[in-house]
């Protein structure tokens, strides 16, 4: 009988391929946006509503799927909605009015928020809770990679061809690759006869905890689950800015190329994928040598450091780089964005996690995710509305001013309980 060695890497393998083709079918419309507005007239405001009716949706599906992952197959969910992501990128490509796009565009982020929670349920039941961090940190750069070739990929396909092909193409391997994932992925360890590594877990058991089970009022009425959602929304959002528009904000209004753009975007998601996986080993060493405990957390040092990084890295780049700037510079800005901004996305996953009672994990990690994709919708067309009224270099100017005052907040409240649920009477 084949061990945890051969379930764990392919389960994990099959994770990290099928969550690569979720994210490049989520980003797909923003690779091979300039091809789109060739043939399609979109103003600024258009473009904004077509990728927050994706970033909306993403949220709402995304809270439901992470608490829908404690009661049914995790399994199912993810493959489910890794098909209907597919799907949904043709009949995309067979679509050419802005309204048919934001509606797909917002059923493709419902289909989206099916991939992640299941992910982080999957790990937990097959990995050792000292190695969690590490190996979430190394599944979330399959993001990295998606957004590191994507623009590379779709740009050249698209110009070659066409981005019809392009979404076409993606969403049929996606298709193919969720069938592929239902044969490889199990849910845990007791489904191929082996014990569970979650302690107190038994068959059956969706919370995989004994004794007192927290409430969800009292998940809630934890000031620190506040502290991470404000901070996740504020970091998500301002990586979303970077991501979404970044290309156009070189392309319009600093007078790059489209090659330019898309190798910035592509140097962004390599430094993010350096990024995830140093913030997950070097945060799991600090919480190897300091412990968790009740105020504070380990991980916090690593989180602010990254944070301000993010607000340096977008400063540099709204204003140092010119028609004229050299082409590593450009390059570099966007691997140290990169780099400082996937850091933290990881981190805030992680802590969430492990901070909450271990009954309402899956619930507390959903809900900073809510927030964290309610900083996506805002990067969408409020953010487009921002640059149309008055400019690009003014809506980034925002998002920078914003992360700089949450990180000096973060830093602030750095050692406030950070143990989630009730408060044992002798620290009441």
């Amino acid at each position: 009988m084949a061990g945890y060695g051969y379930y764990r890497t392919t389960i994990f393998t099959a994770m990290f391929v099928g969550y690569t083709l979720y994210y490049f079918n989520r980003k797909t419309f923003s690779f091979v946006m300039p091809s789109i507005m060739e043939e399609v007239t979109l103003e600024k405001d258009d473009l904004g509503m077509i990728t927050s009716s994706q970033s909306l949706a993403y949220a709402i599906s995304k809270f439901i799927s992470g608490v829908l992952s404690d009661q049914i197959s995790a399994r199912l969910l993810f493959c489910t909605g890794l098909f209907l992501v597919g799907v949904i990128n043709i009949v995309f490509s067979w679509s050419s009015t802005v309204t048919a796009f934001t509606a797909l565009w917002f059923f493709n982020g419902l289909a989206q928020g099916f991939g992640w929670p299941p992910c982080g349920k999957i790990l937990r039941k097959w990995f050792e809770p000292a190695q969690f961090g590490t190996w979430w940190a190394v599944l979330s750069t399959s993001m990295n990679l998606a957004g590191s070739l994507g623009p590379l990929i779709a740009t050249t396909m698209a110009l070659s061809y066409s981005w019809r092909l392009t979404l076409s193409l993606s969403g049929s391997i996606a298709i193919g690759v969720a069938f592929l994932c239902l044969f490889f992925i199990v849910n845990e360890p007791m489904d191929v006869g082996l014990p569970n590594i979650e302690p107190g877990a038994k068959k059956g058991d969706r919370k995989g905890s004994t004794g007192h089970e927290s409430t969800l009022k009292e998940l809630l009425l934890t000031p620190y689950l506040w502290v991470l959602n404000i901070g996740y929304l504020v970091v998500f959002g301002a990586k979303t800015c970077c991501t979404d528009w970044g290309q156009l904000f070189l392309i319009q209004e600093k007078g790059q190329t489209a090659i330019i753009g898309s190798s910035f975007m592509s140097a962004l998601e390599v430094g993010g994928l350096l990024g995830s996986i140093t913030a997950g080993y070097l945060s799991d060493r600090a919480v190897a040598r300091h412990g968790l405990r009740s105020h504070g957390n380990p991980r916090h040092q690593l989180l602010l450091s990254m944070m301000g990084g993010m607000a340096v890295s977008m400063y540099l780049f709204r204003v140092t780089v010119t028609t004229e700037s050299a082409k590593l510079w450009i390059l570099s800005l966007g691997a140290m964005f990169g780099f400082c901004s996937y850091g933290p996305i990881a981190l805030f996953g992680v802590i969430a996690n492990e901070s909450a009672p271990s009954n309402l994990s899956g619930t507390s990690h959903a809900i900073v995710a809510l927030m964290a994709n309610v900083g996506g919708f805002l990067a969408g067309l409020p953010f487009s509305t921002i640059a149309k009224k008055y400019s690009w270099d003014m809506a980034f100017w925002i998002a920078e001013v914003t992360c700089a005052v949450t990180t000096v907040a973060f830093f602030l409240l750095r050692n406030i309980r950070t143990k989630m649920g009730p408060v044992p009477k002798k620290e009441d």
